[in-house]
């Protein structure tokens, strides 16, 4: 019951934002549990008309694996599929469907977001199976093009459609509560902050971003009421929905930038929710070394993608879309694809906290403990994320 409440709840607050757009970042290594962890589906009306090949492949394997002859063709946002990010964790879903269930995976990239709805045409014309669009910027395009092609079986990272926008359910639209996971975040940079400041900036003020950036400002204050502090959060107001934005998802130099800007305000520790920007954050930490800035990643554990600059990532908040991803094109295989919307929570696995890695030492246990709480709290309903 619960799980349908957060599922309900997250298409209320994601379908109020159907016609903006979006990008965010991410990669492609999770833990084995995170790997294994399957966002629960809700759809709401029947299942497309999955294309034939699909159909015949499910029946021939009994429902089963093999997706020999299928294609699952990705179209990404414009950070690229080797952005160390958002697309190329998503891409590893795809890739992961052509290791374990034999699709063939395509990928094109949009350079800029005119070559969204031509991209998406362009593997409509190559007759994919399924067709993969990573950020909420694709959602207008995704639409348009699910709509004229009804037996055509789509996903999207980062967007879920209000009743009536899809005509033949023919989409399954992959949302985060990654306001969770970035809570926790929030709450251990509060734990960790010698300055009593810490700070976050985004990409573009779209959803999808600033979602982290709630879950951040609001972990921090949970850490002061809960431990008499007063760790102040420079960049976002999630109040007035205002802040910090790069305004683009590609300048690492701006990633330098804003970083630095925050650490000249007395932050020593930084969230970048910008996609690659944040890479350029993390290159100034590493110049600066972590007594003065560390960064908490984004979508993946940046700890482990990130490898010029590992030593400054206190933790990332993790974002599976590749799990998501990969379920979706093992449903087309299996001949069960619905359209609809699943949710990754903390409880299903579909967000998550990495691992301090090599800070590990740094976080005291009691600090850790208290986030495990936290965890627990956010899990069971007992712990608002909304700040209430």
């Amino acid at each position: 019951m619960k799980t349908n409440l957060k599922i309900a709840a997250a298409l209320v607050a994601v379908s109020a934002m159907a016609l903006a757009g979006c990008s965010s970042s991410s990669t492609s290594s999770e833990t084995s549990a995170a790997a294994s962890a399957a966002a629960s589906v809700a759809a709401t009306s029947a299942a497309p008309a999955v294309s034939a090949e699909a159909s015949a492949a499910a029946s021939a394997t009994g429902g089963t694996t093999t997706g020999a002859g299928l294609k699952a063709c990705e179209v990404t946002d414009v950070g690229g599929v080797d952005d160390k990010g958002f697309n190329q964790k998503a891409y590893k879903g795809v890739t992961d469907a052509a290791a374990q269930l034999g699709v063939e995976a395509l990928v094109l990239e949009s350079q800029a977001e005119t070559d969204y709805a031509t991209n998406i045409q362009a593997f409509i014309d190559q007759g994919c199976n399924v067709v993969v669009t990573v950020g909420f910027l694709l959602g207008d395009a995704t639409k348009e093009a699910a709509n004229a092609n009804p037996d055509v079986p789509f996903t999207i990272v980062d967007y879920a459609y209000a009743d009536g926008d899809i005509t033949n359910n023919n989409v399954l639209g992959q949302v985060f509560n990654t306001d969770e996971a970035a809570f926790l975040a929030g709450y251990l940079a509060a734990g960790m902050s010698k300055t009593g400041k810490v700070g976050t900036f985004g990409g573009v003020n779209i959803p999808p971003v600033t979602i982290f950036m709630d879950g951040f400002y609001y972990g921090v204050q949970q850490y002061n009421a809960d431990n008499g502090t007063d760790v102040k959060v420079i960049g976002w107001d999630p109040k007035k929905q205002k802040g910090l934005f790069t305004e683009n998802f590609e300048s690492l130099d701006d990633g330098r930038t804003f970083a630095q800007n925050l650490v000249d305000e007395g932050a020593d520790i930084v969230m970048p929710v910008a996609g690659p920007v944040g890479l350029g954050s993390a290159a100034l930490a590493t110049e600066l070394g972590t007594d003065k800035l560390m960064i908490i990643g984004v979508d993946s554990d940046q700890f482990e993608s990130d490898t010029a600059n590992s030593a400054v990532y206190l933790t990332s908040v993790l974002k599976n879309m590749d799990v998501t991803t990969f379920n979706a094109i093992k449903s087309v295989v299996d001949g069960t694809f619905e359209g609809g919307v699943t949710v990754g929570t903390l409880e299903n696995g579909g967000v998550g906290l990495a691992p301090y890695h090599d800070m590990e030492s740094m976080v005291p246990a009691e600090l850790a403990a208290q986030i495990d709480t936290i965890k627990a709290g956010i899990i069971d309903g007992s712990v608002s994320v909304k700040g209430e």
